[in-house]
């Protein structure tokens, strides 16, 4: 596998026996990868950002834990396949972590619309997320899901500027009730900067 491939397909599914065998060996691997695409972000917020190997392992627990064959393939590749960056763009799945229920419910009772206040900044460039549009991340009541799905998309100048060593990234969500930054680590950044082609 490699981070360079945009879309995961059939070809590449695994047989669930030989995925069973190795399932363990794989999710080992994977947290050395996962390590260096991950920021957090104020005391709950983490974005984790993804690629054509994260997204291989999650279309394949799917498939592991949910054991629904055939049928469950093309679903979990159209679900997954827009999480993997396209070339010029970087994707995150940011996750509010919140393990008292009645606590996470009410912080993401004030959070609607932080899904839009994300961005990253650097060497004078801002690059806004855009949330994914499988379905709204902000209910009526104006509570917000725990999980969101987002896309930065960079300009060829932004590219260049986000992949010169020593670059400081800042990753900010600016939500009134949620107004925390923080400075990307130089190994995630050079990490991400390989997702560019």
């Amino acid at each position: 596998m490699t981070a360079h491939r945009t879309e995961i397909t059939r070809a590449d599914i695994l047989p669930p026996d030989r995925y069973a065998l190795e399932r363990a060996a794989r999710r080992k691997a994977l947290v050395a990868v996962k390590r260096n695409r991950r920021v957090a972000v104020g005391p709950y917020a983490v974005a984790h950002f993804e690629n054509y190997e994260t997204m291989w392992q999650q279309v394949h627990e799917m498939l592991h834990i949910e054991r629904g064959g055939e049928e469950q393939i093309a679903g979990e590749l159209r679900a997954y396949n827009s999480l993997i960056p396209k070339g010029a763009e970087l994707v995150a799945t940011v996750m509010f972590e919140i393990a008292d229920p009645v606590r996470r419910a009410a912080e993401l009772g004030r959070l609607g619309g932080v899904e839009r206040t994300v961005t990253l900044r650097f060497a004078g460039h801002t690059v806004a997320a855009r949330p994914e549009d499988d379905l709204e991340r902000t209910n009526d009541t104006g509570k917000a899901s725990a999980v969101h799905f987002l896309h930065f998309g960079f300009t060829p100048a932004q590219i260049a500027a986000f992949r010169a060593p020593g670059t400081e990234v800042i990753l900010g969500i600016g939500h009134p009730h949620y107004g925390h930054m923080a400075v990307m680590p130089e190994a995630v950044r050079a990490e991400l900067a390989g997702d560019f082609r």
